[in-house]
């Protein structure tokens, strides 16, 4: 009886951290719509930026021929130093009038906090831009539809 209340309350106390640490981030889906551009399809990098300004993690990559990455400049030097395998989180790159639609995963405590969202985009043979749109990370923010200055016309964001 003893050896059925301990596995018991092992299986209980394993339920409740794994709770936890999937309570831990939440899911948003991020609709990006396009501004009416003429050219190649955009590679867009969605990246977490921490208070100091600085890239801390890819959340998004739409675009996925490594050999355009090199495009994405600001990014791509953050990418060479900490290589990551970013295929879970590659999709295809979005061309001039087109909107797209993917579910990116957001760390809680990143909210409210000094962190934002940057979508950085490059077009082949056109303009750069390493700030296409930023978004701080806030609940007010987020629940806002935001304008971009360059590719993107704006970026919503809806919580799973």
């Amino acid at each position: 009886m003893n050896s059925i209340l301990k596995t018991a309350l092992t299986a209980a106390f394993i339920c409740l951290i794994s709770f936890q640490i999937t309570a831990q981030s939440s899911k948003y889906k991020c609709m990006l719509q396009m501004s009416n551009y003429m050219g190649e399809g955009a590679y867009v990098v969605v990246s977490l930026i921490n208070p100091k300004g600085d890239y801390e993690k890819t959340l998004y990559v739409m675009g996925d021929d490594k050999k355009w990455y090199k495009s994405l400049k600001e990014w791509h030097k953050f990418y060479s130093k900490k290589p990551s395998n970013i295929s879970a989180i590659t999709g295809a790159s979005v061309t001039g009038g087109d909107r797209s639609v993917t579910t990116i995963e957001i760390d809680n405590s990143k909210i409210n906090s000094g962190y934002k969202l940057r979508f950085e985009s490059a077009v082949e043979d056109q303009k750069y831009y390493t700030s296409d749109l930023e978004m701080p990370l806030t609940t007010a923010a987020m629940s806002e539809k935001t304008e971009g200055k360059g590719y993107i016309r704006y970026v919503r964001l809806n919580k799973i």
